[in-house]
């Protein structure tokens, strides 16, 4: 919103820049300087709270196996950071052996550099480099060279002397001092974790406790389930990314060990440490082996079988190994991943970057059970942000019913897709109901509606494809309840008054959304060999019923998202009895969830409010008379009692 000079600004407007937005916003940033000033204090307690969920499970059993928990923390963390000094140890030899060896391969990355030239010709871009690099050097001389030349120095002045100034050799103690000073901070942080993580695993009831008194006592089952559940998944997912990526390190290790790249060992720790990164990790690795291979092979097989080693391991790990052991993903999106990458990098350096990952699924996992935290799981995590029905309603008010159908079709996998769809038609509704729908826009969601039932018209809704891969599709089949199987019926086996080619009518009571409603039940009849058509809203009208076509009609099915005019809906089913006598009238509410509203007060044969209901009661009267039920009765009647 832009105000102009003399705009009168209202106090609501107000009221909305000094609302919530603005205190949050100010909490965040200053939650973000905090982490940033305080990262020498915050980083140890990640490093520490992390390493914690790695070890509880080792602590825990050693205590099944009877060892008192004042004897099982110290052999777990004394274990642990044996391990990780090993592995610093192991990485400073890598190191130095490799700085010892760089000398030797300048030589063959000058000879490569030369060969890669000899293939191309001086182009014009090359020669006007060699000029611009020319003219740089001129500009770039010292003032002394363009000054008049000097006088001849005299006789009798003196040369100025040179005089070099040397330092007196260190001492012994400022040798030990000059040694350790870069070892001081590392050694500092390391000990701080230490004694965190021992705290940690000491006090992890008591820890617990404070945490849902701060959390909410008040619903205790609720948060302790939450605790439980958040450390439990966390838990596990470090132990099985620390194992996997374990697991790759030491594979690309011993693959580059074999190649011949030297400091293998080195880039198979790296390549592990890295990988903690999704998405991005392994090829940050990646780049430092494949430097290496240019410079030592004086060929390129080197770096072809390098590139091949690091690509085939990560599709193996990330596309196969990894589902199996994280489901179908991990819980953050990918471009969540990259953004709390950078965000934590910023904020804690290197050190940021491995942790980036674990710090986004903690806050994740809190905000998918912490009300007050949602927003970090709509806004990190991999689930989409919108219900399968607002998805649908949303792509239709787009316009946009061709990623409807990519949707949908992964979504006909499993399930069928009308439920979905009726229940996006409500969310319409009630925007109508609230005059936040213009008519411009009802007849384009009808429209959406219908290029999207074309659109599946082959699509078998029975039909189990298989699993499917799409996060919204999974979403939504998570949300939905399976349709029952309904009975395919043929038209050569029905009743004479079911021969026609349209023995089905489907009207709309009163809007476009009740046609595109009314739309959705003829294509679940019509897939199951039952012919129905669709009459327009305009159809019903007093002046419109003599232009409606009952011929052949053996069922009408009035379609009304509203159930809030019973008397509307009497009048209806009136003018479609005087018009076609003969046919059964079935009354759909589709909002509907308590309907007080019986069959005998709106003069209808039955009342559904599913669409599973519906179709199965068109189905089961089109049936030949005289087939029974499991209970003996005839299957109309159970029908009429389960629709009504």
């Amino acid at each position: 919103m832009i105000l102009n000079i003399g705009d009168t600004v209202r106090p609501g407007v107000v009221q909305a820049v000094r609302g919530p937005g603005v205190a949050s916003a100010i909490v965040a940033a200053l939650i973000i300087t905090g982490l940033y000033v305080g990262r020498e204090i915050f980083v140890p307690i990640a490093l520490a709270i992390l390493l914690s969920f790695v070890l509880s499970p080792p602590v825990d059993r050693l205590e099944r196996w009877r060892v008192p928990r004042s004897a099982a923390v110290p052999i777990v963390v004394v274990g642990a950071f044996f391990l990780i000094f090993a592995l610093g140890s192991l990485i400073a030899s890598q190191v130095t052996q490799l700085a010892e060896g760089l000398p030797g391969y300048q030589q063959t990355m000058q000879t490569k550099i030369s060969s890669l030239r000899s293939f191309t010709s001086v182009g014009p871009l090359e020669r006007a480099a060699s000029v611009l690099q020319d003219l740089g050097k001129e500009l770039n001389k010292p003032e002394a060279s363009v000054e008049t030349p000097r006088t001849a120095p005299q006789p009798d002045q003196a040369k100025p002397l040179l005089v070099e100034v040397r330092a007196p050799p260190p001492t012994a103690l400022e040798n030990v001092a000059a040694l350790i000073s870069p070892l001081l901070q590392p050694l500092a942080t390391v000990g701080v974790v230490l004694i965190f993580v021992v705290f940690i695993l000491f006090q992890r009831e008591d820890l617990r406790n404070r945490l849902i008194k701060l959390a909410g006592a008040n619903d205790l089952q609720a948060t302790t389930s939450a605790i439980d559940d958040a450390a439990g998944r966390l838990s596990s997912l470090f132990l099985s990314q620390l194992g996997l990526n374990t697991a790759f390190g030491i594979v690309i290790g011993l693959g580059l060990w074999v190649i011949g790249v030297p400091s293998a060992v080195l880039w198979g720790i790296l390549a592990g440490i890295m990988r903690f990164v999704p998405y991005i990790g392994a090829f940050i690795a990646a780049f430092f082996p494949l430097t290496l291979a240019i410079a030592v092979d004086p060929g390129w097989s080197m770096l072809a079988w390098t590139a091949g080693l690091i690509i085939i391991t990560e599709m193996t790990v990330g596309h196969a190994i990894e589902p199996m052991l994280f489901g179908r993903s991990s819980g953050l999106s990918p471009f969540a991943v990259v953004v709390s990458a950078t965000f934590w990098t910023a904020l804690w350096g290197p050190i940021g970057l491995v942790l980036a990952t674990p710090m986004t699924v903690c806050l994740v996992v809190l905000g998918h059970h912490v009300e007050s935290l949602k927003f970090f799981d709509i806004l990190l995590g991999n689930r989409p942000a919108l219900s399968p029905p607002e998805i649908f309603y949303q792509r239709m008010l787009a316009n946009d019913p061709g990623e409807a159908v990519e949707k949908a079709e992964e979504y006909l996998k499993e399930r069928t897709l009308s439920e979905v769809a009726l229940k996006g038609l409500k969310l319409a509704h009630n925007d109508l109901k609230r005059d936040r729908l213009p008519a411009v826009r009802l007849a384009a969601i009808r429209d959406s509606v219908v290029e999207l039932i074309d659109d599946l018209a082959d699509e078998d809704d029975d039909a189990r494809k298989g699993d499917t891969n799409d996060a919204e599709a999974e979403a939504a089949i998570e949300a939905s309840v399976p349709m029952p199987e309904l009975p395919f019926v043929i038209r050569e086996g029905l009743p004479a008054a079911w021969q026609a080619e349209y023995p089905v009518l489907c009207v709309a009571e009163r809007t476009d959304l009740d046609e595109a409603a009314a739309l959705i039940l003829t294509q679940i009849l019509s897939k199951h060999g039952l012919g129905a058509r669709v009459a327009k809203k305009e159809d019903v009208s007093s002046s419109g019923i003599f232009r409606l076509d009952g011929e052949g009609v053996a069922l009408v099915c009035i379609s009304a998202l509203d159930d809030g005019s019973p008397a509307y809906t009497r009048h209806v089913v009136r003018k479609l009895r005087r018009k076609m006598p003969q046919a059964n009238i079935l009354v759909c509410y589709w909002m509907a969830e308590n309907l007080a509203i019986t069959k005998d007060s709106i003069k209808a044969d039955a009342l559904a409010t599913r669409l599973s209901t519906a179709a199965k009661y068109c189905l089961d009267l089109a049936q030949p008379r005289g087939e029974t039920g499991e209970d003996g009765a005839p299957v109309r009647d159970v029908v009429l009692r389960v629709a009504g």
